[in-house]
């Protein structure tokens, strides 16, 4: 903190020193500057952005694929799959698809689904009811969000 200088002057500090003279916010009366090296500072502004980047996780949409005829521990198997994506943040969607004669009882994959839906529960948010789109029963689970402390 230098306090209030003439413009010269303040360019003559920065020079002396090897760094810019850095205008901070022109519309100040009288406008602040700050003297300091402005490649360093871009460099380091640049790794900041890139290490965000790096360290920024998107949530993925996992897919599980069911059939209406499924066997009771290959069921358990895929419920336990949708319960590990949507402990670590990634949203679920869970589709069973008819195929010939199964057309006729869809009803049993309605069931189906929404076993799946009641035993995720305690980890997920139901994001879209079960659909019937064509051939295709899909619903989409989404993680709860976990409780913030403070």
């Amino acid at each position: 903190m230098l306090g209030v200088l003439a413009t010269k002057e303040a360019r003559g500090l920065a020079e002396n020193q090897n760094l810019d003279l850095v205008e901070i916010s022109p519309n100040a009366d009288p406008p602040v500057c700050r003297i300091m090296d402005l490649g360093k500072f871009r460099y380091e502004e640049r790794r900041k952005d890139k290490q965000q980047r790096k360290h920024h996780h998107s949530a993925a949409v996992k897919e599980i694929k069911f059939h209406a005829n499924v066997a009771e521990h290959d069921y358990e198997v895929k419920v336990n799959h949708v319960k590990e994506f949507l402990a670590k943040g990634h949203k679920v969607k869970v589709s069973l698809r008819y195929r010939g004669r199964e057309n006729a009882h869809r009803e049993l994959g309605f069931q189906l689904i929404n076993k799946v839906l009641t035993d995720c529960e305690e980890l997920a948010n139901v994001d879209m009811r079960p659909k019937l789109m064509g051939p295709t029963l899909m619903a989409m689970l989404g993680p709860k969000a976990k409780p913030v402390k403070s």
